[in-house]
């Protein structure tokens, strides 16, 4: 278990990267960017059973969920998913997929920010788009 504090964004992706888990604790609040980028690095993210990261990790698909109160049950789950690497390997996979397939800044956040500016700036309410799924 590390704690590293600050570091170089580089240095933060090339951890993610090595780690066999990273994980992520929130109360219901708003999703920080690092847990998915851990999960566009392929890191297994063990997270809390909260609102915002029930929005993005799928149990047991894309991710493991945990109740955030239970001490007991984070510990568990850490330690199956460290002494079982090659069980969480779809797992990691899956984080990634998602990422991309949801949150890509090219392919899907950029053009959706731009469509949003262009039908502002035309006084038109911006087009409602489903969430992706998954």
């Amino acid at each position: 278990m590390h704690f590293t504090g600050k570091v170089p964004h580089a240095a933060l992706l090339n951890l993610l990267s090595l780690s066999s888990a990273h994980v992520y604790l929130t109360y219901p609040f708003v999703l920080s960017w690092s847990m998915l980028e851990a999960m566009a690095c392929e890191c297994l993210v063990i997270g809390s059973a909260t609102a915002p990261v029930q929005e993005v990790i799928e149990h047991g698909r894309n991710g493991l969920l945990v109740d955030f109160f239970s001490s007991e049950e984070l510990a568990g789950t850490v330690v199956r998913a460290l002494e079982t690497p090659a069980a969480m390997a779809p797992l990691r996979a899956a984080a990634r997929e998602t990422v991309v397939r949801r949150y890509d800044l090219r392919s899907v956040c950029l053009p959706q920010q731009l469509a949003l500016v262009d039908a502002v700036a035309a006084g038109r309410m911006p087009e409602h788009r489903a969430a992706v799924p998954g």
